[in-house]
């Protein structure tokens, strides 16, 4: 299905994927129910002969110029190649030959090509990264000088706004070439291998005789699939394949009038998950004339630090609010555990294996590690599900956030080349380990539904500069040691203003994002908004107004007699002095408000609220939950979306009436 929205004025056609379970089927020929396991077991014997059919064709041309040829966009005769991957490699003449005496038909060849050619076209990108590194290899790989970082992002197509990052890590997997043969490599082709092909069925490719999907009409939140799988592994001829209906349940995230397109099954323990490409309309997302904003400050143990800034007429910028977090504390504990045993598990079984190569076949050693490497891919999968509900809660949080403030943009901080040189150990750790990628791929997801623009910003002095005056700030350990060296609170010399380093972080991301929002670019190929560089004489109006000091205007000076007041021995709500306390439970209540029979202080009162009331703590923080695995929400706090503008005071201040 190739069916597109016409979007109306003010609207974009966004196509987005839900992931949904084939729970079984039924054979139309023979009407016959198909268990999940049995529909697992055919889909799957599909996807290894498609695998198969892939890697056929990938080792046939994974090669410089073909890849070059493809990426391309015109043949040999000078047309223009189809945007469909198998439609290309059609007109090229590269073929998908299926296995000798095996059966199948032109679909599923086009399911094969389909897959063979959107990878080689995505290695177009990274022969291209390799070949300018090559052609500039520095004379110390751990260290480029100036000229050498300016030679090699010419060298590079699009390599001004490259993350150094990336170059860097292309750089130490050409030095560990060159360490192990002595050369450099011609090209990435020799630097890497021939990439193994998935087990999925891309259904795109396919037309109506091979699958079909229907929406239910009554039912919107049912469809559905039909299509042709095997009943023998390796099928001798076209009776061995079979039409079978399964019926889905499509998650809530989809809307009703959305148009759904034929999906990508991947079989997997015994299941199959479907992942649902579905188009719809949502408000369409501007690039400039933005009034409010929402600035986003990335964190540590604060993951996220939000807040909203207004952009009036003339030019001045002042904050709503004063800003929100989102602490993942506790959860990135619990992932930090997860990694040491994961070093742990990883260490020992490498031991395992070198034991092995090294004597005679040992069934008990083999058995021991072939459990430890089952234990690692289990803690893997642990971690990367964990990582998955840590970016869609700061995700949704991010954007709740939005919606709350009635932004129209969200401005990211870009930190795609934060490099952890010069820091510890466990710093570095804990820098590796973020998954902003996720996040910021996240945001802009969930963002695109209700028409907001997500623009990254750059880093650059963020944290460094007041965000009221761009003086140099002076940070500190916390506000009651404000001479004491540290990097959480913040103090301008110049205008006087104090507070956490975050919260000026977001402020001074919030204001460059308004002045410079006439410089975001628009990435053709994703679709990502950026701004790529700091003006400086826009930067000097990226400001924040600080609000105006409240004036009292009454005048309290002493005019008149003091009026009198009658003395009370007792509370007004009791005239007699409390009974004693009996030496049981049951009994009178004695005056006050708090229980007697308390022993001592609840535990909020010892808890650690923030560096705006204490210093910090000299106990390390110990998350009960995550040290004993009790979950993920226990451990992730985050700021309600409160974002409504405090109603002015229009009434004058006149005291006490007591």
């Amino acid at each position: 299905m190739s069916r597109r929205l016409p979007p109306a004025a003010g609207q974009s056609a966004r196509t987005a994927c839900a992931r949904a379970l084939l729970r079984g089927g039924v054979a139309e020929k023979s009407g016959e129910l198909v268990s999940a396991a049995v529909l697992a077991e055919r889909v799957g014997w599909c996807a290894d002969l498609v695998s198969a059919m892939t890697a056929g064709v990938l080792a046939g041309h994974w090669a410089t110029c073909d890849v070059a040829l493809l990426a391309g966009g015109v043949d040999a005769g000078g047309r223009r190649l189809p945007s469909q991957a198998w439609m290309a490699l059609r007109r090229l003449g590269w073929t998908a030959t299926a296995p000798a005496g095996v059966t199948v038909n032109d679909r599923i060849a086009r399911m094969a090509q389909e897959q063979a050619g959107r990878l080689l076209r995505s290695a177009h990108w990274r022969a291209e990264l390799t070949a300018g590194v090559l052609a500039t290899w520095p004379a110390d790989p751990l260290k480029r000088t100036a000229g050498e970082w300016d030679a090699v992002r010419a060298a590079i197509p699009g390599g001004r706004e490259l993350p150094a990052s990336v170059i860097k890590a292309r750089t130490r997997q050409v030095a560990a070439f060159v360490r192990a043969q002595g050369r450099l490599p011609a090209d990435v082709f020799e630097l890497e291998g021939v990439p193994r092909a998935a087990r999925m069925l891309v259904l795109a490719a396919c037309d109506r005789q091979q699958a079909t999907l229907w929406r239910s009409e009554s039912d919107p939140g049912r469809a559905l699939l039909r299509l042709q799988v095997p009943t023998r592994p390796d099928p001798r001829c076209y009776a061995d394949w079979t039409w079978v209906a399964c019926p889905i349940t499509l998650p809530p995230t989809v809307p009703a009038d959305a148009v759904l397109h034929l999906p990508t099954l991947r079989p997997r323990d015994g299941s199959v998950r479907a992942d649902i490409a579905y188009t719809h309309l949502v408000p369409a997302a501007r690039r400039a004339g933005h009034t409010i904003a929402l600035g986003v400050d990335w964190g540590l143990s604060t993951l996220l630090t939000a807040g909203a800034a207004r952009l009036h007429q003339g030019g001045r910028i002042t904050a709503l609010g004063a800003g929100a977090r989102f602490r993942a504390a506790g959860v990135l504990a619990k992932q930090h555990r997860l990694r040491r045993l994961g070093e742990h598990l990883h260490a020992k079984t490498g031991h395992y294996q070198r034991l092995l190569d090294g004597c005679a076949p040992h069934p008990a050693l083999g058995g021991k590690q072939a459990r430890l490497a089952e234990e690692s891919r289990r803690l893997s999968a642990r971690r990367r599900h964990l990582n998955d509900a840590l970016a869609w809660a700061a995700a949704r949080w991010v954007v709740d956030q939005a919606i709350a403030a009635k932004v129209t943009v969200v401005y990211l901080e870009d930190l795609r080349s934060l490099e952890a040189a010069g820091m510890g150990r466990s710093l570095k750790t804990r820098l590796s380990q973020q998954v902003r990628g996720q996040i910021a791929g996240h945001i802009r997801h969930l963002a695109a539904e209700s028409g907001i623009a997500v623009v990254s910003v750059p880093a650059r002095n963020t944290s460094k500069h007041c965000p009221h005056c761009l003086s140099v700030l002076r940070h500190r350990k916390a506000p009651d040691r404000p001479t004491v060296a540290g990097w959480k609170w913040a103090l301008c010399p110049g205008c006087g203003w104090q507070g956490d380093r975050d919260q000026g972080a977001w402020r001074r991301i919030a204001a460059r994002g308004l002045t410079h929002q006439a410089t975001t670019v628009t990435d053709r190929a994703s679709g990502a908004m950026a701004i790529g560089s700091v003006v400086d004489q826009l930067e000097a109006r990226a400001v924040i107004t600080p609000p105006t000091p409240k004036t009292r205007r009454t005048d309290r000076s002493k005019t008149g007699p003091t009026r009198r007041r009658t003395p009370r021995p007792a509370p007004r709500r009791r005239r007699a002095p409390s009974p004693t306390r009996p030496t049981r439970r049951a009994g009178q209540r004695p005056e006050g408000h708090a229980h007697t029979g308390r022993t001592g202080l609840p535990r909020a009162a010892h808890r650690h609220q923030g560096v705006t009331t204490i210093s910090t703590p000299t106990k390390r923080h110990r998350p009960r939950g995550a040290a004993l695995g009790a979950g993920f929400h226990l451990h992730a706090h985050a700021t309600p979306p409160r974002w409504a503008p405090p109603t002015p005071d229009a009434t004058p201040d006149i005291g006490s009436l007591s």
